[in-house]
């Protein structure tokens, strides 16, 4: 059948007409384990009833009025936001490159109305994904996402992960800002250390630069607290939410401090859905559930579980898999096969994951997920490695498998 969707994904021969929970049912109805959460946006995983309950209710009522008035629902989602963080204020938008797009001009404005227009410039990390627009893709720096669309947007300087020197020599007079994901999804579920994060807080303090968080994957419990950045004891001045913030519906949030925001008046920024009333029910039920009583214990818990057994697949399969790395349930597998290889095999046990950088397979259960569904996956990984083990030749080869950006 002749497709007329833009050729932009590969996508994989396989589709679904309902899930329930950490399960999804294909439109063949073949039951698979989603372990990919739509990448980290299903937290809560599929037709969660509360989630159900309250978009039911908004839909019943009000879509959409714009932000030319007043909006109470996105009050009560913002309130509630900068409660639980650092912020003083959240502007909502629809999706996490938004979000970073959003965030970048909070920095950029910050500078000029202190007094530092030429302080545009912002350090980013080598191997960062930030989004998908051409600012986000400037921020990231890596060249298959650059390639054919022109000028490379001006203002970032890219440094190799975890190298503080390499920050303190791209810090000069245009430097306006530093850009981290405290830990990196599509980059390969690389943990940034909380010495390394201080030492940024630092150098961002001793040079009046604003420091940035990207916790459009990381955010929102997948760490094991509702931010990823509570876990290191450095606090940022902005931080850019997506993906999970809405439980699956498609919303984006900037979160800034006070002093951080000064210059993101009325008329400076702005976004036609952005806060609209089905987002902001999205949001404020998956808060609900999220910061309930008990919610992240179970999240910790679990992930330690998680960890413990991935620890025994590895030391079942070394030939295949060379580390398990991540924090929460933000987990990777370093494959010492293609990880695109690993995808499918798990695939073929009705399993689903994706893949990342530095050869990487992620595994992203929804937060609810339970102990017995954990010992299923497991299950399943370890059906899937016993068959590549069995399958494994030259052919197979190192590396090179398969990246997948959500």
């Amino acid at each position: 059948m002749t497709s007329h969707m833009m050729p932009t994904f590969a996508r994989v021969n396989l589709a679904f007409e309902r899930g329930d929970g950490v399960w999804l049912t294909a439109t063949n109805g073949e039951r698979y384990l989603d372990f990919t959460s739509g990448v980290a946006v299903n937290a809560l995983g599929h037709a969660h009833p509360h989630l159900v309950a309250a978009m039911t209710a908004q839909a019943q009522k009000l879509w959409h009025v714009s932000n030319l008035y007043e909006i109470p629902e996105d009050e009560r989602a913002a309130k509630r936001l900068c409660e639980a963080s650092f912020a003083d204020v959240v502007f909502f938008c629809n999706s996490g490159a938004e979000a970073m797009e959003g965030a970048i001009k909070t920095a950029r404005k910050y500078q000029s109305v202190s007094g530092h227009p030429e302080k545009y410039r912002i350090v980013t990390f080598e191997g960062a994904f930030h989004g998908r627009t051409l600012a986000t893709l400037a921020a990231g720096g890596q060249k298959k996402y650059l390639d054919g669309f022109g000028p490379v947007v001006e203002g970032f300087d890219q440094v190799p992960f975890g190298e503080l020197d390499a920050v303190k020599r791209a810090i000069g007079k245009e430097t306006g800002a530093i850009l981290i994901e405290p830990v990196m999804g599509e980059g390969g579920v690389r943990v940034v250390a909380p010495l390394f994060l201080k030492a940024l807080r630092e150098l961002a303090d001793r040079h009046g630069l604003m420091l940035i968080f990207d916790e459009v994957q990381c955010g929102m419990g997948r760490t094991g607290e509702l931010f990823a950045y509570q876990r290191t004891g450095v606090t940022p001045d902005i931080m850019a939410l997506a993906k999970a913030l809405g439980g699956g519906f498609p919303v984006g949030a900037v979160l800034a401090t006070g002093e951080a925001a000064t210059g993101m008046t009325a008329g400076t920024h702005g976004s036609t859905f952005g806060g609209n009333l089905l987002a902001m029910s999205a949001v404020n039920a998956t808060l609900d559930v999220m910061l309930a009583p008990g919610f992240f214990d179970h999240v910790k818990r679990i992930a330690i579980l998680f960890k413990q057994r991935l620890a025994e697949i590895k030391d079942r399969y070394p030939a295949l898999i060379a580390e398990v790395r991540g924090e929460g349930l933000l987990v990777g597998l370093r494959a010492l096969v293609p990880a695109g290889a690993l995808v499918d095999a798990l695939r073929g046990e009705h399993l689903l994951a994706v893949g990342a950088g530095d050869n990487v397979v992620r595994l992203l259960p929804p937060l609810i997920v339970s102990e017995q569904e954990i010992a299923e996956g497991v299950a399943r990984l370890d059906r899937a490695c016993a068959k590549l083990d069995r399958m494994r030749s030259p052919a197979l080869g190192n590396g090179g498998g398969k990246e997948a950006a959500g």
